[in-house]
């Protein structure tokens, strides 16, 4: 049975969950799932606005058609080519053969890569600032490469105020029925899930996220459409623009500590227990700490989004270091994460190689400032060593006081 849901009059939500995956791009765990969006427009010309993931083709070729009620499919809009997006293309174009299909250059080189189907005869190219009138709705396009596909675009209907923002501004997660975030306890049920999915898969590109704002500065916005997660409108706008600003300038939401560790036999995860409970002992109340070989990595990098400290412990292995942690420290990197103040500690019997590689590794990204001297330990943590703990909780504490409280 179709399943939809008239987001606002003549426009409607003809998208469908799934539970069943594992991963996301076969790569991020889905705990709760993901929801794949898509929108239809009832005009005097119909309009979809991108398609869904192959898992829900059925579902969603049942949705398209009980909206249409029997009328034609004029146009379909393709703001993003990721294959989790544009798998029907093709069966739209078979099933309605008159269909234009809405895009730009980009666009329609990727399809031409993904698909076998000539349809380029269906074809309408649009740039920055083009309009598609479809009767009472007008729809502008604008151009948001790299955010986070080089061919990426927004399609904002401009009567009623309302973006659809290809992957921008969504989350991990399916939905329960309710598709505003208003709806829901967002900050307890999607926000984690929001920061990571924007920090692992459109992460990187901080500074096209923040052109887009430059871009689209003026525009009254009374909706936010995304292709993932719940719909944002009214007030509640102005807070997912609020993140995505802080995430796309690697800026922390908070102050606080994430302790990150990579510990073959325990003693390097004994040594980041210590430094922890030094830490609460001084008044740190908001830190997160994560087992590297146990913890997926996307989870980590959400959380060094979110907090402005991170302490990095790794064992030396092979006189390298550990490779779930050299593993971390790159993706951390190709994300371009930034402007973290870091502590360090190294472990090792018989070669020490994890201080050294974790700082050269720090040493390539921007703005990853080493607030104490690393400490380097031999097996195990010894009394003797207390001291040097101590001094590097009080390095990081004093770093977080500088700008005010420790939260």
């Amino acid at each position: 049975m179709h399943n939809v849901y008239e987001i606002s009059p003549e426009i409607f939500w003809i998208g469908g969950n799934d539970r069943r995956i594992e991963r996301f791009e076969n790569m991020f765990p889905l705990p709760n799932g993901v929801a794949y969006n898509s929108y239809l427009i009832l005009d005097d010309k119909t309009a979809i606005i991108d398609t869904v993931d192959s898992s829900i083709s059925a579902l969603y070729l049942e949705n398209i058609k009980h909206v249409l009620g029997g009328r034609s499919l004029d146009y379909l809009i393709i703001n993003h080519m990721e294959p989790d997006h544009c798998a029907n293309i093709e069966e739209i174009a078979r099933r309605y053969p008159g269909v234009k299909i809405v895009g730009n250059k980009k666009t329609f080189q990727f399809m031409e890569q993904y698909y076998s189907l000539d349809m380029s005869s269906n074809y309408l190219e649009v740039q920055e600032g083009s309009e598609l009138n479809l009767g009472s709705h007008t729809l502008r396009f604008y151009l948001a490469p790299m955010v986070h596909w080089p061919e990426v675009m927004f399609t904002y209907e401009v009567q009623k105020g309302i973006l659809f923002s290809a992957d921008a501004f969504g989350s991990f997660g399916a939905m329960a029925g309710n598709l505003f975030a208003d709806e829901v306890e967002y900050d307890n049920q999607f926000l984690d899930e929001a920061r990571r999915y924007y920090a692992n898969i459109v992460g990187r590109y901080g500074s096209q996220v923040q052109a887009v704002f430059r871009k689209l500065g003026n525009l009254p916005i009374n909706m936010i459409c995304s292709l993932h997660g719940l719909i944002w409108r009214g007030e509640d706008i102005a807070y997912i623009m609020g993140k995505y600003d802080l995430w796309s300038r690697y800026l922390p939401e908070k102050k606080g500590i994430v302790l990150v560790y990579a510990s073959m036999y325990g003693n390097t995860e004994n040594a980041m227990n210590a430094l922890a409970a030094k830490l609460a002992q001084r008044g740190v109340k908001d830190m997160r700490m994560y087992d590297v070989s146990k913890t997926h990595p996307s989870y980590i990098i959400s959380d060094i989004f979110k907090y402005s400290h991170i302490v990095l412990g790794s064992c030396t292995y092979n006189m390298n270091l550990y490779f779930p942690m050299d593993s971390l420290l790159r993706e951390i990197s190709v994300l371009g994460v930034k402007d973290r103040k870091v502590a360090v500690l190294g472990n090792h019997t018989w070669a020490s190689a994890a201080v050294k590689c974790i700082t050269e590794l720090l040493g390539t990204m921007k703005g990853m400032e080493l607030i104490t001297a690393p400490l380097d330990i031999r097996s195990t943590l010894k009394a003797g060593q207390e001291e040097e703990l101590n001094a590097v909780a009080d390095a990081i504490y004093a770093s977080l006081m500088e700008s005010g409280e420790a939260q």
